[in-house]
């Protein structure tokens, strides 16, 4: 009698021990494919603002995804035929952060904040001709600035984007001619997820 119960304290040991075992398998194996569902996500963006070749101009950007929700990026914007162009920017550095409400990974309406290094020609004096008589140095100056936009990414990575930011200069906004108090930030990006 006494080796029976034994027998069947062991075996509900043995059962208990082995669902056990079952159960840790099962929640490390859902956590195992949570996991490889996040890495399998993409984090790097490149794109292109198509715009702006249009007017002499290029921007391209890299973008990295922190989570579904966030993203840190940075754009480099320069002139490249100022013959064509009415533009007094040189070049900008913007880096930004973006905050994404839509339901997929990193994309939908967005907000960024931003902050750009630029470079503006400085001060010019034409006379009454409108001839050009002298011109100060190119002006660096930092802004602060608030954006938004939108993005959309099909299943091959492929991106399109629209965005559009405004930012103020902080500190030498005086010594450019006078329109340059404001910066922005616009465009039609194609890009790709990798």
């Amino acid at each position: 009698m006494f080796e029976l119960k034994k027998k069947s304290y062991f075996m509900k040991n043995n059962f208990l021990l082995f669902a056990m075992l079952i159960s840790i398998f099962a929640i490390n194996a859902q956590n195992e494919n949570e996991a490889t569902a996040n890495k399998n996500e993409n984090r790097n963006e490149v794109k292109l603002n198509v715009l702006f070749p249009l007017s002499g101009d290029f921007e391209v950007t890299y973008e990295r995804i922190l989570n579904k929700k966030s993203s840190l990026g940075v754009s480099f914007f320069t002139v490249f035929d100022n013959e064509n162009g009415d533009n007094d920017t040189n070049y900008m550095i913007s880096p930004y952060y973006r905050r994404y409400f839509g339901k997929k990974y990193a994309s939908g309406f967005f907000v960024e904040g931003f902050t750009m290094l630029s470079s503006i020609d400085g001060m010019k004096i034409f006379d009454q001709n409108e001839n050009l008589i002298s011109q100060k140095d190119d002006v660096i100056d930092m802004s602060l600035g608030l954006g938004f936009g939108s993005k959309w990414i099909t299943k091959s990575g492929v991106i399109f984007e629209i965005n559009v930011g405004y930012g103020f200069l902080l500190f030498n906004a005086d010594k450019t001619n006078g329109h340059h108090t404001i910066v922005g930030k616009f465009g039609f990006h194609l890009g790709y997820r990798f």
